[in-house]
């Protein structure tokens, strides 16, 4: 069993694979393992039922739905199982239920179980017509792609520009709706520098607190119930990526999930981004960053690729934000969809 990619999605395949008495190699194009799971908060979680989830985002596949959020619970148990070190049993979100771990300690625990993990090795894009040995697509979709495409800031690795998604369609796959959606974060907007340490604390996470402005001076309106203003961040997407969040002083007291609004609006202007005193209000200048893509390979419920006629490619799985389907339409926990399918890959292989 080959997988290509030792993020989230491919380590868990082939530290399952392993305990199942299969021989995973793992390729991964960047310099180290890990992928974006590394840069994230550790939070891995599901909505509370499939009603919530199908609510939350509209678009995606049941079917997919329902394995995350049957196996979910399981899942998070068996990493612990692992080693991988828990720093907060629950999400703080009264949403979700999911489990917060240090991401370091979770990639070392899943480099440890998954073996033979060889770095700075990209896969092949020629793929053979009956490939060998299983192969597993984990290569963290095409954010870097699509940042460049759209002219957004990139927050995630930096090598996954969608070699898995290139390498599937090459054998006849299928793609699901969704291909120009993502997952994203307001962060703040050039001149201001920031990098992987500050892919987190650095997000201007308070649109629902503040007055949101595009270039053109038009307002956009923030839904009230897109709490994770993903809606927020991909509608700035659309309107050339750039806007000002102008929040009234009274607002800066108040909590976001990495302190308060005062907290990040220094941390912006820290990083060298335009802050502005209006009318009593700060305007802080931010640009939509994509952190990975929603559309993919479409997949069934056993992480098998489907082409266009619908039947699985023989040999070939992708799991993770590889595969598509699963959050169109809104936002879902990508390390979650990276755990379940990594699972159930690894599992349809050695059954």
């Amino acid at each position: 069993m080959v997988v290509a990619g030792a993020g989230m999605a491919g380590l868990c395949a082939a530290a399952r694979a392993r305990e199942l008495g299969v021989t995973p190699t793992v390729v991964e194009k960047g310099d180290r393992p890990g992928g974006s799971m590394l840069l994230s908060s550790g939070v891995v979680w599901r909505y509370r039922s499939l009603d919530d989830f199908r609510r939350e985002c509209p678009n995606g596949h049941p079917r997919l739905q329902r394995l995350i959020v049957e196996r979910l619970d399981d899942a998070l148990e068996w990493l612990e199982s692992l080693g991988a070190p828990v720093v907060e049993a629950e999400t703080g979100n009264p949403r979700t239920i999911g489990r917060r771990f240090d991401p370091r300690g979770l990639t070392e625990a899943l480099v440890g179980a998954a073996g033979d993990v060889r770095t700075g090795r990209a896969m092949g894009s020629d793929p053979k017509p009956r490939p060998e040995e299983p192969l597993v697509l984990a290569t963290g979709g095409f954010p870097v792609r699509l940042a460049r495409e759209l002219g957004l800031a990139i927050r995630s690795n930096a090598w996954s520009e969608g070699d898995g998604l290139a390498f599937g369609l090459a054998c006849g796959a299928d793609t699901t709706a969704g291909m120009h959606e993502f997952y994203g974060r307001a962060m703040p907007a050039p001149p201001a520098r920031w990098g992987e340490d500050e892919f987190v604390d650095h997000a201007q996470l308070y649109g629902r607190l503040a007055r949101v402005f595009d270039e053109s001076g038009d307002e956009i309106a923030v839904e009230g119930d897109d709490w994770s203003e993903n809606g927020l961040v991909q509608e700035i997407g659309r309107r050339g990526g750039r806007a000002w969040f102008v929040v009234d002083r009274d607002n800066l007291a108040q909590e976001t999930p990495y302190g308060t609004v005062a907290d990040l609006v220094e941390r912006a202007r820290a990083a060298g981004a335009t802050v502005e005193e209006r009318d009593g209000s700060l305007a802080v200048h931010v640009v939509a960053a994509v952190t990975h893509t929603i559309g993919g390979l479409a997949i069934d419920e056993r992480a098998r690729v489907l082409g266009a006629n619908g039947a699985p490619i023989a040999g070939l799985y992708a799991a993770g934000v590889d595969a598509g389907g699963w959050s169109t339409g809104g936002y879902a926990s990508g390390l979650a969809a990276a755990l379940v399918f990594g699972l159930a890959a690894a599992e349809e292989i050695a059954s």
